[in-house]
C-alpha cells in the first residue's frame, strides 16, 4: 500500500470522468489535523483529495478560524485513487467533494468518538424543521466562507437549511451556490469544479442564475424527501478507460 501511495504522489494530480464516475490520479492526503480543523471517521480512508481542495479546505479552517469559529469536522473526501465507494456516496469519485460538519469544537474529538462521532443535527428530517438553537450566526459564517471560494461549483445542503439562509441572507451573492439536497442534515457538501490539468474531468451543468430561493426550494420544501432507511445497492458507475 505504501509504494502505491508513493506512486500516487509523483503523478502529475488529475481528477478524471464526473463525480460520480471517475478516479483521482495523484492525490494528496489531507493532514488528519490542521489549524482550525480535525479529520473524523479517518480508518475509512477516504481524506484524499485534489491538491485543489487539499489547498481549498486547509484555506477554509485557518479563514474560518480567523473569523473566530471554533475547528471544522471534516468528514469524507475521496479514496487514494478516488472511484466509488463500497458504501455510502455515489459521488466523491474524482477528489473534488469534501463534507463539513455543521457541528464544531475547540476541543479534539475523544478517542472513543472519532471513528463514529455523534451527529449534530440541524433540522428535524420527518418535518424538515430547523430545532431551536442549531443553525446560528456560526453556521451561516462557516457557509459563507466556504461558498465564497471561486472555485466551489456548488455546496448541497438541507432544503430546510437553504430556506433559513434565503431568509437571513437573500441578496448575499453566493446563496445561489448552495442547491438543496436531500439528507445532509447535519453536514454540508462542498464540491469544486473541474481544476486545471484535468482534461477529462466532466463538471455539473452550471446552476441556474438567481439565489435558487424561489419556486425550486419551495418545491423540495413541499415534497419533504426523505433519505431511504436502508441502503440500497446501486449499480457500480461505468468508469473512463483511465481509471483502470
Amino acid at each position: 500500500m505504501l509504494t502505491a501511495l508513493l506512486l500516487a504522489a509523483t503523478l502529475q494530480a488529475e481528477a478524471i470522468g464526473s463525480y460520480a464516475a471517475g478516479c483521482l490520479k495523484g492525490a494528496e492526503a489531507l493532514p488528519l489535523s490542521g489549524p482550525g480543523y480535525q479529520v473524523i471517521r479517518a480508518k475509512r480512508l477516504r481524506y484524499y483529495g485534489h491538491p485543489d481542495l487539499i489547498d481549498y479546505l486547509e484555506r477554509l479552517a485557518r479563514q474560518t478560524r480567523q473569523a473566530g469559529l471554533p475547528n471544522l469536522y471534516i468528514a469524507d473526501l475521496a479514496m487514494a485513487h478516488g472511484g466509488p465507494f463500497r458504501s455510502g456516496h455515489s459521488s466523491h469519485q474524482t477528489g473534488l467533494d469534501a463534507d463539513i460538519w455543521f457541528r464544531m469544537s475547540n476541543r479534539p474529538i475523544g478517542a472513543a468518538e472519532r471513528d463514529a462521532p455523534r451527529e449534530w443535527p440541524l433540522i428535524d428530517e420527518p418535518s424538515y424543521r430547523l430545532l431551536p438553537g442549531r443553525f446560528g450566526q456560526q453556521q451561516l459564517t462557516l457557509l459563507r466562507l466556504a461558498a465564497q471560494a471561486p472555485q466551489v461549483e456548488r455546496i448541497f445542503i438541507n432544503p430546510a437549511i437553504k430556506a433559513e439562509v434565503c431568509r437571513r441572507a437573500p441578496d448575499a451573492p453566493w446563496v445561489g451556490k448552495l442547491r438543496p439536497w436531500v439528507g445532509h442534515f447535519s453536514h454540508f457538501h462542498v464540491r469544486l469544479r473541474c481544476p486545471a490539468g484535468s482534461p477529462e474531468c466532466v463538471n455539473q451543468a452550471q446552476i441556474p442564475p438567481g439565489n435558487g430561493c424561489g419556486e425550486e426550494l419551495a418545491a423540495w420544501l413541499k415534497d419533504k424527501p426523505q433519505l431511504p432507511k436502508v441502503s440500497r445497492e446501486r449499480p457500480s458507475p461505468r468508469l473512463p478507460a483511465r481509471c483502470g
